[in-house]
């Protein structure tokens, strides 16, 4: 035992001798600005955490931390300067800075002499990237709070932000954050209004009037606190506080007013901010949270609170002790070099020789990203160099106070449930209430969402471009009126627009020369360039275009047709001929004469009517059979296989009759195609010349979706469509015309000797055009719907496009004739029908023939009956005698044929019984003696 003890002695003597004594204190270095907001709440937050850490026994053992502050006063130089001093007091790492700007530059030094740098406030995004190694965010970066900002404005449907921002790192990191956030929610950021750090109050507000003028009532306002609050002060003075706007502000003002107790300053800052949503970094309730809470109210010189970045501040000094103390705790020794690359320029008083270099820097830095444990923030960790579990409080302001309305977090998005993450991977276990908040209370004390926009407050109303259309002037075109347009594309959106809860002020531009119709695709680039502000008229809603603008809801249905010109046929003394094809004529002769012989078969044997001399029997065959076609057969069938083939052959005969009476009456009294276009099909497989309309985009898509060489492509105009298909192709004309359905109704409705032909070949319809993401689309489709339910669009459209004289004539073009491939399945029935007839009636023939024969050979030599007698057998082949038995059988009549058999049947129990009698009573009465006697 005494061995053992001493084994384990000197292993502890000779690790002790191996590892490095820890050294008794070491520094860390902490950069902010004292009298901001951020930084008075991080200061007192940081002294706090140094004490903590000090009294644990568990860290640092026996090692004491001390905290260098340095004020960097808001200022990029002065910053500097701080982190050079710093850095030649020999500090093992930084925390700090609260400004991205400052943190940029800084990052700079400590990258060069090895020294992390953990930050608990600088949020740019663009810190993280690889060129500032050194660099450690211990708070989540504006990326994800840009995202929850672009949430918030998706939910309720908003489509364009005004931006409010300074004009630093911070600034225009968030912001350009916040843009690609809002791309991804379909909506966009329309308006910056960015200021330089320290404007005055003549300058923001000059800036607030500017951002006023503009569309979007959705303002975010990113910035810091003290310029933040003015904005808001400003805007409470422009009336920009009132219902109507939307004001979303990023996290620094939560973080003002949660370090804010003043009653004096929440009665006057408060009142001015009502209504506004703002975000705070989501911390869960913990009880080490509450304890520092407290001890900080007890700590602080002006009895204010702690904020969200006091928490990530106190944090950020655990981070850094605890890698230290693994660092340590490897048998690190922290030491220092010099930098040969850092040395004085002559006669320079900046002591840049001084500065050195720690050695074990990158090793250090290794033990912070590598952190995981569970803070006042909740769980510190890292992914990367990004800390996990990013999740924001939505906060409304209302009263003295804030209302929290819901959470965001990066994996469950907008909620009403706090954020989870107990499986420690970051997904939340409920996801049933994603995207939902609790009601808001915005701003003039209303609880319904804002709109979020407005029409421009510069004076200058809509510019809304008009096709000046030179021909079928109904639909739209130039107008001596006020408006300086008409007709009945203009109508529908007037009454559109006047079912709008607010007033759109508009000017109608003409597009187009007035000699010829104006291409509708250069109409609809004008709106995508911003050259007009909207398109109205009969603009066909196209893939192409749909790429650049945004369409409202189609107001007219609408797509390609193709037009042909006809021709009255008169009729001909063989017209009657003409709804059967030559096969289907000759099959359903055949059929005729093969039902007759069925039905004459089923019944010879049965029907009187069906009998006779070979003569009559034939005409009977042919009579029966055509005269089925007209249900004028005098035979009565009595059989029941008779009367099953004729019924199913009666049902056939009625089908065939109503098919060609129909037919027939479509080929004397409809018009026929001049032309050999039929459809879509023979169209495209011809190589005819073919019309479209000027302007249409009819042209792209018959060279593009349809394959259309552009040598058979005619551009015309309305006014020439008659004449060229009246002309031809051969003449140089068209033989057709490809156009729009409302534009081709309105054409035939005077010109009655054409006509569509095929279906229509592609569903599109004619809307208005707005830029992308224009509110105002969205509302115009609203009220076309409503206008589309209650009868007003119906009523418009008869107003300006009523039928002309050719409405009520058919368009139904060549009447096809009828072919075999559409009754087979009738002939294939009838004749099914009379081969199980045959079948069964043979059948049964056969077994009477059998039971018929078999009784004729039991009887007496002398009987007569078909069968001849045993000399003629003798001279004739057997075979031959039975077919000749079998159908005189066949021919015999079903009565004679029964009474034979019961006769023969007779006879042979007769001869039985007589044959059992002579055994009986002795040879005398035997058969056998007859043979004996002559013939």
């Amino acid at each position: 035992m005494e061995a053992r003890l001493l084994r384990v002695l000197c292993m502890c003597s000779a690790l002790a001798v191996a590892l490095p004594a820890r050294p008794p204190s070491v520094t860390i270095g902490a950069l902010f600005t004292f009298d901001s907001v951020i930084g008075s709440s991080a200061a007192t937050a940081i002294r706090l955490a140094v004490d903590d850490i000090n009294r644990d026994a568990t860290l640092l053992r026996g090692t004491n931390l001390s905290v260098l502050l340095q004020d960097t006063k808001c200022s990029g130089f002065v910053g500097t300067i701080q982190a050079l001093e710093l850095m030649e007091k020999q500090v093992v790492a930084v925390v700090g800075p609260q400004s991205s700007g400052i943190a940029h530059v800084i990052s700079h030094v400590v990258s060069q002499l090895r020294v992390p740098l953990v930050s608990f406030a600088a949020t740019d995004p663009a810190l993280t990237s690889a060129q500032y190694p050194f660099f450690v965010r211990a708070a989540h970066d504006d990326a994800f709070q840009m995202a929850a900002v672009a949430d918030i404005v998706a939910h309720f449907g908003w489509r364009e932000v005004t931006a409010v921002y300074v004009d630093t790192d911070y600034g225009r990191g968030g912001v350009d954050a916040l843009g690609d956030a809002l791309e991804a929610a379909r909506a966009r950021i329309t308006y910056k209004a960015a200021f330089p750090p320290g404007a005055d109050r003549a300058a923001l507000g000059d800036l607030l009037v500017r951002a006023n003028m503009m569309e979007s009532r959705v303002f975010v306002v990113h910035a810091g606190p003290d310029s933040g609050l003015d904005i808001f002060a400003l805007a409470h003075t422009l009336n920009m506080m009132d219902s109507g706007y939307v004001w979303i502000a990023t996290e620094w003002l939560a973080a003002a007013i949660d370090s804010s107790s003043s009653p004096s300053w929440r009665a006057i800052t408060m009142g001015r901010i009502q209504g506004v949503l703002t975000l705070r970094q989501y911390t869960p309730d913990s009880d080490a949270k509450r304890s520092l809470e407290t001890r900080f109210s007890a700590a602080s010189r002006q009895s204010s609170s702690i904020n969200v970045y006091g928490l990530f501040a106190y944090d950020a000094v655990w981070m850094a002790a605890r890698a230290i103390d693994q660092f340590l705790g490897d048998g690190g020794n922290i030491s220092f070099s010099v930098d040969p690359s850092i040395r004085d320029a002559n006669g320079s008083a900046l002591r840049l020789s001084s500065l050195r270099v720690l050695d074990q820097g990158e090793q250090l830095l290794r033990k912070v990203i590598l952190a995981n444990f569970t803070g006042v923030t909740g769980q510190v960790r890292f992914d990367g160099r990004t800390l996990v579990n990013p999740a924001y409080e939505v906060l409304n302001v209302g009263g003295t106070g804030v209302r929290r309305v819901g959470y965001w977090s990066n994996h469950t998005r907008l909620s009403v449930s706090a954020p989870s993450w107990t499986d420690g991977g970051g997904r939340a276990p409920n996801r049933t209430q994603q995207q939902q908040l609790y009601s808001v209370i915005w701003p003039g004390d209303t609880t319904a969402p804002p709109r979020g926009w407005v029409f421009p407050n510069n004076g200058r109303p809509l510019r809304i471009g008009v096709p000046y259309r030179t021909t079928y002037k109904q639909f739209v075109s130039k107008d001596s009126g006020p408006d300086g347009a008409s007709g009945y594309c203009i109508d529908v959106f007037k009454a559109a627009v006047a079912l709008l809860p607010y007033p759109v002020p508009v000017s109608f531009v003409l597009f187009g020369d007035g000699v010829k119709n104006p291409s509708y695709g250069e109409l609809v680039q004008r709106v995508a360039d911003g050259s007009m502000d909207a398109a109205v008229g009969d603009i066909s809603i196209v893939t192409n275009r749909t790429r650049v603008v945004d369409f409202t809801q189609p107001y007219v249905e609408s797509g390609l047709v193709i037009v042909s010109p006809v021709k009255a046929t008169s009729s001909n003394e063989w017209a009657f001929l003409k709804p059967f094809t030559p096969g289907m004529w000759a099959v359903t002769g055949a059929f005729f004469l093969f039902v007759g012989a069925v039905v004459w078969i089923l019944e010879h044997r049965f029907n009187p009517e069906f009998r006779g001399s070979p003569r009559k029997q034939m005409v009977t065959i042919f009579w029966f059979s055509f005269s089925t076609m007209f249900f004028a057969h005098r035979e009565n069938t009595v059989s029941t296989l008779g009367r099953f083939v004729l019924i199913i052959w009666l049902f056939v005969v009625l089908i065939i009759n109503s098919s060609y009476t129909a037919s027939l009456t479509s080929i004397l009294t409809v018009q026929q195609l001049s032309t050999g276009i039929q459809g879509l099909d023979s169209l495209l497989s011809s190589s005819d010349p073919i019309g479209y309309q000027v302007g249409s985009f009819a042209r792209s898509y018959m060279m593009d979706e349809l394959g259309v060489p552009v040598s058979r492509l005619r551009e015309l105009s309305i006014d020439e469509y008659a004449d060229s298909l009246q002309r031809g192709p051969g003449n140089g004309g068209v033989a057709a015309i490809v156009d729009e359905l409302p534009y081709v109704e309105l054409f035939l409705s005077t010109n009655c000797q054409f006509r569509t032909v095929g279906q229509e070949f592609t569903k599109s319809g004619w809307g208005f055009a707005f830029q992308r993401d224009s509110p105002l689309a969205v509302d115009l489709s609203t009220a076309i719907l409503t206008l589309s339910e209650n009868g007003d669009l119906q009523r418009i459209h008869d107003k300006w496009l009523s039928p002309g004289t050719c409405s009520s004539q058919s368009t139904d073009v060549g009447a096809d004739r009828l072919n075999l491939s559409s009754f087979w399945g009738l002939f294939l029935i009838s004749g099914v029908a009379c081969f199980v007839a045959l079948l069964i009636y043979f059948a049964r023939i056969l077994c009477q023939f059998c039971e018929y024969h078999d009784g004729g050979r039991g009887g007496s030599d002398e009987g007569g009956g078909v069968f001849p007698d045993p000399e003629r057998s003798l001279r004739r082949p057997a075979r031959l005698s039975s077919l000749r038995d079998l159908m005189s059988f066949v021919d015999m009549k079903e009565a004679e044929v029964k009474r034979a058999i019961r006769s023969r049947s007779g006879e042979r129990r007769l001869d039985r019984s007589m044959g059992g009698s002579s055994i009986s009573e002795g040879p005398s009465l035997s058969r056998p003696s007859s043979i004996t006697s002559p013939v």
